[in-house]
């Protein structure tokens, strides 16, 4: 069979929809200094509440606006020479000169507020739809409760994105709270259309790792027994990942859809690149039972936490070892194959902003076959 080549890492799309922050990290005290998908900005809040994202550079001299201060309503000044500008970007007063030159003003960016995040589009402002966020309704829903972190990783976005699409490592990287032989040993099932990857993977009667195991005596405090486990993972691009997990008691409906005897949670994640090497990583784990309970609620964002700080140092290991051998390749396995349709989204989306799709260098597939041509991206 001939090798199927793709990139080794891509380049990121900015006509997308990235997190910049939680919603609790921008308001009036500061201005928050965050690169995403390589442009630098200035977040804050108007007196309104509302968000602004600013270009982090003065149109006079390119000093960061995020060293400023806040001015009025919705200003923000300039800490080199106090020229001021409104949450537009039009600047409004040149404290050396009565008239304003009309050409002062910095870029302003879409942002919305929304799932405890806020939003912002770095590309072309007139395709920047707020309906094309990606759906993470668990963050808000009263029916689900949980908590979670951002982690700042030293690695290039796609990178973060295969390791979640690919949970078999796991039995390998966490096998002392999530990780079985059942996940390498287990079918999947791969679907997509042009803007999503879902994998689905079933183990059925099998031994509860350590963390699911607590998380069914917290619902169930008599629990002993086998289970089903389940692992849905989705991906809308350019880069959020939820993920159904969880387990029910074995035999008692959860592969035909009732989970009542088990326990249910999401993992919502969103990757926004900051450089081509570095990558914000948001997350939260989100649960339905025993809502009430704070206690769980932290226990569940702490252990998680720990499970992801083993990924951290693997992701942090694969970034040094590619860029110390830029002329190696990858090569993908049949378990890489939702991994596989998401670069495929990605260069759809980098071909129609008319941008280089690698960064990195070739991979080659000795997957059983070649993925099938993708249905091109609406518009």
């Amino acid at each position: 069979m001939a090798e199927t080549v793709t990139a080794k890492l891509l380049d990121y799309p900015r006509n997308a929809w990235y997190v910049a922050a939680w919603d609790h990290e921008v308001g009036r005290k500061q201005i928050l200094s965050r690169t995403v998908a390589g442009r630098p900005l200035a977040l804050y809040r108007t007196e309104d509440g509302r968000p602004v994202a600013l270009a982090d550079a003065c149109w006079h001299r390119l000093a960061p606006l995020s060293q400023g201060v806040l001015v009025g309503a919705d200003g923000i000044r300039c800490p080199y020479h106090g020229i001021t500008y409104d949450s537009r970007g039009r600047c409004t007063s040149m404290p050396a000169q009565e008239t304003i030159n009309p050409s002062a003003l910095v870029p302003s960016f879409p942002v919305v507020d929304r799932y405890r995040y806020l939003w912002v589009w770095v590309g072309d402002a007139a395709l920047a739809d707020p309906d094309l966020i990606p759906d993470m309704h668990q963050m808000t829903d009263p029916a689900w409760t949980g908590d979670g972190l951002t982690i700042e990783a030293p690695c290039n976005y796609q990178l973060i994105l295969d390791n979640l699409m690919d949970l078999t490592h796991e039995e390998f990287v966490h096998s002392s709270s999530i990780g079985q032989k059942e996940l390498s040993e287990s079918d999947f099932i791969t679907s997509h259309t042009d803007t999503t990857v879902t994998v689905e993977r079933w183990m059925l009667d099998i031994e509860a790792p350590p963390f699911w195991r607590k998380n069914m005596r917290d619902k169930f405090p008599d629990f002993e027994g086998r289970v089903d486990r389940w692992q849905i993972i989705h991906y809308e691009a350019p880069s959020t990942i939820c993920i159904d997990v969880g387990v029910a008691k074995a035999g008692t409906g959860a592969p035909e859809g009732d989970r009542s005897q088990g326990v249910n949670g999401y993992v919502m994640n969103t990757i926004s690149p900051e450089t081509d090497r570095t990558s914000h990583y948001f997350w939260s784990f989100q649960r339905n039972y025993r809502l009430e309970s704070q206690l769980i609620t932290t226990q569940l964002r702490d252990g998680v936490h720990g499970v992801f700080g083993e990924d951290e140092a693997m992701l942090t290991a694969q970034q040094q070892a590619i860029d110390a051998n830029p002329d190696y390749e990858f090569y993908s396995l049949n378990i890489d194959t939702g991994g596989m349709w998401v670069r495929k989204l990605l260069e759809r989306m980098l071909e129609s902003e008319g941008r280089e799709r690698s960064t990195l260098g070739p991979v080659r597939s000795t997957g059983p076959a070649p993925l099938a041509p993708l249905t091109p991206l609406a518009g």
